[in-house]
Protein backbone atom coordinates (compact mmCIF):
# COMPACT_ATOMS: atom_id res chain seq x y z
CA UNK A 1 0.00 0.00 0.00
CA UNK A 2 2.56 2.20 0.91
CA UNK A 3 5.00 1.33 -2.31
CA UNK A 4 1.46 2.43 -4.18
CA UNK A 5 0.72 5.57 -2.60
CA UNK A 6 4.58 7.21 -3.24
CA UNK A 7 4.70 5.71 -6.63
CA UNK A 8 1.12 7.90 -7.17
CA UNK A 9 2.86 10.97 -5.38
CA UNK A 10 5.82 10.97 -7.30
CA UNK A 11 3.72 10.77 -10.68
CA UNK A 12 1.38 13.62 -9.49
CA UNK A 13 4.79 16.17 -9.36
CA UNK A 14 6.38 14.32 -12.65
CA UNK A 15 2.95 15.33 -14.32
CA UNK A 16 3.94 18.98 -13.75
CA UNK A 17 7.12 18.72 -15.78
CA UNK A 18 6.84 21.49 -18.97
CA UNK A 19 10.10 21.24 -20.40
CA UNK A 20 11.89 18.39 -21.74
CA UNK A 21 10.73 14.38 -21.25
CA UNK A 22 11.42 11.99 -18.38
CA UNK A 23 10.78 8.25 -19.23
CA UNK A 24 10.69 5.56 -16.26
CA UNK A 25 10.82 2.44 -16.68
CA UNK A 26 9.74 -0.40 -14.20
CA UNK A 27 9.08 -3.84 -14.85
CA UNK A 28 7.36 -3.87 -18.42
CA UNK A 29 5.42 -0.63 -17.81
CA UNK A 30 6.74 2.38 -19.23
CA UNK A 31 5.62 6.22 -18.48
CA UNK A 32 6.68 9.21 -20.02
CA UNK A 33 6.44 12.89 -18.52
CA UNK A 34 6.87 16.02 -19.96
CA UNK A 35 7.81 15.91 -23.95
CA UNK A 36 10.51 17.31 -26.06
CA UNK A 37 14.06 17.38 -25.52
CA UNK A 38 16.47 17.58 -23.26
CA UNK A 39 15.09 13.84 -22.62
CA UNK A 40 16.10 11.41 -19.62
CA UNK A 41 15.38 7.59 -18.98
CA UNK A 42 15.55 6.50 -15.41
CA UNK A 43 15.00 2.58 -14.38
CA UNK A 44 13.53 1.36 -11.12
CA UNK A 45 14.91 -1.61 -10.27
CA UNK A 46 12.96 -2.25 -7.38
CA UNK A 47 9.18 -0.93 -6.15
CA UNK A 48 11.00 -0.17 -2.70
CA UNK A 49 12.73 2.58 -3.95
CA UNK A 50 9.49 4.53 -4.05
CA UNK A 51 9.02 4.26 -0.21
CA UNK A 52 12.36 4.99 1.07
CA UNK A 53 12.41 8.55 1.56
CA UNK A 54 9.04 8.27 2.66
CA UNK A 55 10.54 5.98 5.75
CA UNK A 56 13.80 8.28 6.45
CA UNK A 57 10.96 11.40 6.85
CA UNK A 58 9.25 9.36 9.09
CA UNK A 59 12.05 8.30 11.18
CA UNK A 60 13.72 11.34 11.45
CA UNK A 61 13.21 13.36 15.13
CA UNK A 62 13.34 16.87 15.54
CA UNK A 63 15.63 17.20 19.04
CA UNK A 64 16.87 20.54 20.19
CA UNK A 65 20.47 19.31 19.73
CA UNK A 66 20.14 18.45 15.85
CA UNK A 67 17.98 21.43 15.44
CA UNK A 68 20.90 23.77 16.62
CA UNK A 69 23.38 21.80 15.13
CA UNK A 70 21.21 21.94 11.91
CA UNK A 71 20.88 25.61 12.25
CA UNK A 72 24.90 26.15 13.35
CA UNK A 73 25.35 24.52 9.60
CA UNK A 74 23.57 27.72 7.62
CA UNK A 75 23.55 30.69 9.54
CA UNK A 76 26.99 29.81 11.81
CA UNK A 77 28.82 29.92 7.65
CA UNK A 78 30.39 33.58 8.96
CA UNK A 79 28.87 37.12 9.21
CA UNK A 80 31.31 38.33 6.65
CA UNK A 81 29.40 35.93 3.87
CA UNK A 82 26.14 37.74 5.19
CA UNK A 83 27.35 41.12 5.46
CA UNK A 84 28.98 41.04 1.61
CA UNK A 85 25.38 39.05 0.45
CA UNK A 86 22.92 41.22 2.00
CA UNK A 87 21.94 44.77 2.16
CA UNK A 88 22.84 47.05 5.52
CA UNK A 89 19.98 46.00 7.22
CA UNK A 90 21.22 42.52 7.30
CA UNK A 91 17.24 40.74 6.69
CA UNK A 92 17.93 37.66 5.51
CA UNK A 93 14.14 36.93 4.24
CA UNK A 94 11.79 38.69 1.49
CA UNK A 95 12.40 42.49 0.53
CA UNK A 96 9.02 44.25 -0.45
CA UNK A 97 9.97 46.41 -3.70
CA UNK A 98 6.95 49.11 -3.89
CA UNK A 99 8.10 50.51 -7.17
CA UNK A 100 11.34 49.39 -9.68
CA UNK A 101 13.86 52.20 -8.38
CA UNK A 102 13.93 51.03 -4.71
CA UNK A 103 17.16 49.63 -3.97
CA UNK A 104 17.52 46.29 -1.59
CA UNK A 105 17.90 48.27 1.77
CA UNK A 106 14.64 50.34 0.87
CA UNK A 107 12.74 47.33 0.10
CA UNK A 108 13.71 45.61 3.43
CA UNK A 109 13.15 48.69 5.25
CA UNK A 110 10.08 48.60 2.91
CA UNK A 111 9.09 45.00 4.18
CA UNK A 112 10.00 45.87 8.35
CA UNK A 113 7.51 49.16 8.05
CA UNK A 114 4.45 46.86 6.78
CA UNK A 115 5.43 43.91 9.42
CA UNK A 116 4.93 46.63 12.00
CA UNK A 117 2.12 48.08 10.68
CA UNK A 118 0.20 44.96 10.20
CA UNK A 119 0.07 44.15 13.88
CA UNK A 120 -0.02 47.94 14.82
CA UNK A 121 2.69 47.97 17.06
CA UNK A 122 3.06 50.77 19.47
CA UNK A 123 4.92 51.89 22.42
CA UNK A 124 2.80 49.75 25.11
CA UNK A 125 3.33 46.26 23.33
CA UNK A 126 5.40 43.29 24.10
CA UNK A 127 6.10 41.51 21.04
CA UNK A 128 8.17 37.91 20.41
CA UNK A 129 10.05 37.66 18.00
CA UNK A 130 11.10 33.64 16.96
CA UNK A 131 13.71 33.95 14.77
CA UNK A 132 16.24 36.78 15.78
CA UNK A 133 18.23 36.34 12.08
CA UNK A 134 20.77 39.52 12.64
CA UNK A 135 18.55 41.60 14.95
CA UNK A 136 16.91 43.79 11.97
CA UNK A 137 12.60 43.57 12.72
CA UNK A 138 14.04 43.65 16.51
CA UNK A 139 15.76 47.44 16.22
CA UNK A 140 13.48 48.42 13.83
CA UNK A 141 10.32 47.72 15.84
CA UNK A 142 11.99 49.06 19.24
CA UNK A 143 13.38 51.97 16.88
CA UNK A 144 10.34 53.24 15.06
CA UNK A 145 7.34 52.15 17.06
CA UNK A 146 8.62 51.71 20.93
CA UNK A 147 7.56 48.75 21.48
CA UNK A 148 9.74 45.91 23.95
CA UNK A 149 10.81 43.13 21.71
CA UNK A 150 12.32 40.23 22.94
CA UNK A 151 13.88 37.87 20.02
CA UNK A 152 15.06 34.17 20.14
CA UNK A 153 17.29 32.69 18.23
CA UNK A 154 19.74 29.30 18.19
CA UNK A 155 22.31 30.39 16.15
CA UNK A 156 25.56 31.77 18.37
CA UNK A 157 26.41 33.72 15.39
CA UNK A 158 23.22 35.41 15.03
CA UNK A 159 23.08 35.99 18.68
CA UNK A 160 26.13 37.79 19.36
CA UNK A 161 25.87 39.60 16.35
CA UNK A 162 22.22 41.27 16.91
CA UNK A 163 23.50 41.49 20.35
CA UNK A 164 25.93 44.57 19.56
CA UNK A 165 23.91 45.84 17.57
CA UNK A 166 21.34 46.66 20.15
CA UNK A 167 24.25 47.50 22.18
CA UNK A 168 25.14 50.04 19.64
CA UNK A 169 22.14 51.32 19.03
CA UNK A 170 21.78 52.25 22.81
CA UNK A 171 18.54 50.16 22.78
CA UNK A 172 19.41 47.38 25.59
CA UNK A 173 16.26 48.72 27.43
CA UNK A 174 13.37 47.87 24.90
CA UNK A 175 15.13 44.74 23.08
CA UNK A 176 16.37 41.64 24.72
CA UNK A 177 18.01 39.34 22.74
CA UNK A 178 17.89 35.44 23.46
CA UNK A 179 19.59 32.38 22.81
CA UNK A 180 16.50 30.06 23.32
CA UNK A 181 14.45 27.32 21.45
CA UNK A 182 11.04 28.07 21.25
CA UNK A 183 10.00 25.15 22.76
CA UNK A 184 11.50 26.65 25.42
CA UNK A 185 9.97 30.21 25.78
CA UNK A 186 7.55 31.44 28.81
CA UNK A 187 5.71 33.92 29.55
CA UNK A 188 3.02 36.16 27.37
CA UNK A 189 3.12 38.63 24.50
CA UNK A 190 0.73 41.48 22.30
CA UNK A 191 2.10 40.32 19.70
CA UNK A 192 4.37 37.85 18.23
CA UNK A 193 6.64 37.96 14.97
CA UNK A 194 8.17 35.09 12.68
CA UNK A 195 9.43 36.14 9.69
CA UNK A 196 10.80 33.11 7.47
CA UNK A 197 11.68 30.77 10.76
CA UNK A 198 8.62 28.40 10.12
CA UNK A 199 10.66 26.72 6.96
CA UNK A 200 13.29 25.27 9.52
CA UNK A 201 10.84 23.38 11.90
CA UNK A 202 10.14 20.11 10.94
CA UNK A 203 6.52 18.79 9.34
CA UNK A 204 6.67 16.78 12.67
CA UNK A 205 6.28 19.90 14.84
CA UNK A 206 4.28 22.27 12.78
CA UNK A 207 1.41 21.29 14.72
CA UNK A 208 3.45 22.03 17.98
CA UNK A 209 5.08 25.42 16.89
CA UNK A 210 1.79 26.98 16.32
CA UNK A 211 0.19 25.61 19.70
CA UNK A 212 3.25 27.40 21.15
CA UNK A 213 2.95 30.32 19.45
CA UNK A 214 -0.95 30.53 20.54
CA UNK A 215 -0.22 29.78 24.13
CA UNK A 216 2.30 32.65 24.04
CA UNK A 217 0.21 35.36 22.61
CA UNK A 218 -2.58 37.17 24.97
CA UNK A 219 -6.12 36.78 24.33
CA UNK A 220 -6.56 39.82 22.97
CA UNK A 221 -2.69 39.23 20.70
CA UNK A 222 -1.58 38.57 16.93
CA UNK A 223 0.84 37.28 15.28
CA UNK A 224 2.62 37.71 11.78
CA UNK A 225 3.92 34.94 9.87
CA UNK A 226 6.04 35.23 6.87
CA UNK A 227 6.51 31.93 5.03
CA UNK A 228 8.15 30.42 1.85
CA UNK A 229 6.02 27.66 1.38
CA UNK A 230 5.22 24.86 -1.56
CA UNK A 231 2.03 23.90 -3.76
CA UNK A 232 -0.03 21.96 -1.27
CA UNK A 233 0.48 19.28 -4.28
CA UNK A 234 4.09 18.63 -3.86
CA UNK A 235 4.04 18.80 0.17
CA UNK A 236 4.21 15.07 0.78
CA UNK A 237 6.85 14.63 -1.57
CA UNK A 238 9.34 17.67 -0.17
CA UNK A 239 8.48 16.38 3.14
CA UNK A 240 10.09 12.85 2.03
CA UNK A 241 12.72 14.31 -0.18
CA UNK A 242 16.38 14.56 0.12
CA UNK A 243 16.50 17.68 -2.03
CA UNK A 244 19.58 19.56 -3.48
CA UNK A 245 18.52 22.27 -0.72
CA UNK A 246 18.37 19.93 2.49
CA UNK A 247 20.85 17.81 1.57
CA UNK A 248 23.89 21.24 0.62
CA UNK A 249 21.95 24.59 1.70
CA UNK A 250 19.15 24.09 4.32
CA UNK A 251 19.93 20.24 6.48
CA UNK A 252 16.83 19.18 8.32
CA UNK A 253 14.40 22.37 6.57
CA UNK A 254 10.79 21.40 5.20
CA UNK A 255 8.96 23.98 3.05
CA UNK A 256 5.13 23.51 4.54
CA UNK A 257 2.12 23.84 2.24
CA UNK A 258 -0.47 26.58 3.16
CA UNK A 259 -2.94 23.60 3.91
CA UNK A 260 -0.75 22.24 6.44
CA UNK A 261 -0.18 25.64 8.04
CA UNK A 262 -4.03 26.24 7.78
CA UNK A 263 -5.00 22.51 9.15
CA UNK A 264 -2.67 22.89 12.27
CA UNK A 265 -3.99 26.31 13.07
CA UNK A 266 -7.36 25.12 13.11
CA UNK A 267 -6.48 21.76 15.29
CA UNK A 268 -4.06 23.07 17.51
CA UNK A 269 -4.81 26.96 17.98
CA UNK A 270 -7.57 29.56 18.60
CA UNK A 271 -5.89 31.75 16.27
CA UNK A 272 -7.83 32.89 13.28
CA UNK A 273 -6.50 33.94 9.64
CA UNK A 274 -7.81 37.13 9.01
CA UNK A 275 -5.21 38.57 6.18
CA UNK A 276 -3.05 36.94 3.66
CA UNK A 277 -0.95 38.46 1.02
CA UNK A 278 1.10 37.12 -1.57
CA UNK A 279 5.02 38.15 -1.70
CA UNK A 280 6.23 35.84 -4.31
CA UNK A 281 7.01 38.32 -7.02
CA UNK A 282 9.16 40.17 -4.41
CA UNK A 283 11.12 37.36 -3.34
CA UNK A 284 12.54 37.25 -7.22
CA UNK A 285 13.69 40.35 -7.04
CA UNK A 286 15.32 40.08 -3.93
CA UNK A 287 17.04 36.87 -4.70
CA UNK A 288 18.44 38.56 -7.62
CA UNK A 289 19.72 40.92 -5.74
CA UNK A 290 20.96 38.89 -3.20
CA UNK A 291 22.87 36.43 -5.92
CA UNK A 292 24.35 39.90 -7.79
CA UNK A 293 26.03 40.92 -4.56
CA UNK A 294 27.20 37.27 -3.95
CA UNK A 295 28.65 36.73 -7.19
CA UNK A 296 30.30 40.54 -7.26
CA UNK A 297 32.27 39.76 -4.06
CA UNK A 298 33.57 36.80 -4.94
CA UNK A 299 37.03 37.76 -5.11
CA UNK A 300 36.64 39.22 -1.27
CA UNK A 301 34.98 36.05 -0.18
CA UNK A 302 37.92 33.62 -1.05
CA UNK A 303 39.95 35.49 1.26
CA UNK A 304 38.45 34.57 4.57
CA UNK A 305 37.81 30.69 3.18
CA UNK A 306 35.25 29.92 1.37
CA UNK A 307 36.34 28.17 -1.51
CA UNK A 308 35.28 27.80 -5.17
CA UNK A 309 33.26 24.86 -4.36
CA UNK A 310 31.60 26.75 -1.87
CA UNK A 311 31.29 29.71 -3.89
CA UNK A 312 29.84 27.20 -7.18
CA UNK A 313 27.26 25.81 -4.46
CA UNK A 314 25.81 29.30 -3.42
CA UNK A 315 25.53 30.94 -6.79
CA UNK A 316 23.71 27.83 -7.83
CA UNK A 317 21.26 27.65 -4.60
CA UNK A 318 20.53 31.66 -4.91
CA UNK A 319 19.74 31.13 -9.08
CA UNK A 320 17.96 27.88 -7.96
CA UNK A 321 15.34 29.81 -5.40
CA UNK A 322 15.06 32.60 -7.67
CA UNK A 323 13.84 30.23 -10.67
CA UNK A 324 11.69 28.51 -8.13
CA UNK A 325 9.57 31.96 -6.73
CA UNK A 326 9.79 33.06 -10.98
CA UNK A 327 7.92 29.63 -11.49
CA UNK A 328 6.07 29.99 -8.59
CA UNK A 329 6.85 26.14 -7.41
CA UNK A 330 7.37 27.76 -4.34
CA UNK A 331 5.86 30.98 -2.76
CA UNK A 332 6.21 33.57 -0.10
CA UNK A 333 3.09 34.75 2.02
CA UNK A 334 2.11 36.89 4.95
CA UNK A 335 -0.23 35.81 7.58
CA UNK A 336 -2.12 37.80 9.68
CA UNK A 337 -2.93 35.51 12.30
CA UNK A 338 -5.30 37.05 15.56
CA UNK A 339 -6.54 35.84 18.97
CA UNK A 340 -10.58 35.49 19.28
CA UNK A 341 -10.33 39.31 21.49
CA UNK A 342 -7.71 41.07 19.13
CA UNK A 343 -9.37 43.67 17.18
CA UNK A 344 -6.20 44.53 14.68
CA UNK A 345 -7.77 44.30 11.20
CA UNK A 346 -6.22 44.69 7.69
CA UNK A 347 -6.14 48.13 6.56
CA UNK A 348 -5.12 51.13 3.67
CA UNK A 349 -1.45 51.79 4.36
CA UNK A 350 0.64 54.99 2.83
CA UNK A 351 3.70 53.53 0.66
CA UNK A 352 6.51 55.62 0.49
CA UNK A 353 5.63 57.35 -2.54
CA UNK A 354 2.65 58.50 -0.79
CA UNK A 355 0.31 56.77 -2.32
CA UNK A 356 -2.24 54.30 0.03
CA UNK A 357 -2.40 51.23 -1.32
CA UNK A 358 -4.30 47.69 -0.21
CA UNK A 359 -1.57 45.12 1.16
CA UNK A 360 -3.57 42.43 2.56
CA UNK A 361 -5.99 40.45 1.02
CA UNK A 362 -8.81 40.50 4.01
CA UNK A 363 -10.24 36.63 3.40
CA UNK A 364 -13.30 37.63 4.27
CA UNK A 365 -13.53 39.57 0.96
Amino acid sequence: MIVWVCRRLASMLLRRISVGTLIVVESEQRRRFGSGAPAARVEIVSPRSWPVQHARALLWRSTRRRRRRDIAAHYDLGNELFARMLDPTMSYSCAIFEHDRMTLEEAQLAKLDRVCDRLDLGPDDRVLEIGTGWGAFALYAAATRGCHVTTTTISREQHDYAVERVRRAGLSDRVTVLMQDYRDLEGRYDKLVSIEMIEAVSWQRIGSFFAKCSELLSDDGAMLLQAITIDDRAYRVERASRSFIKTYIFPGGCLPSLELITRNLARRTDLQTVALEDLTAHYVQTLRHWRQQFTANAAALAQPGYDERFRRLWTLYLAYCEAGFAERRICDVQLLLTKPRCRVTPHLHANRSGHSQQRYLPLSA
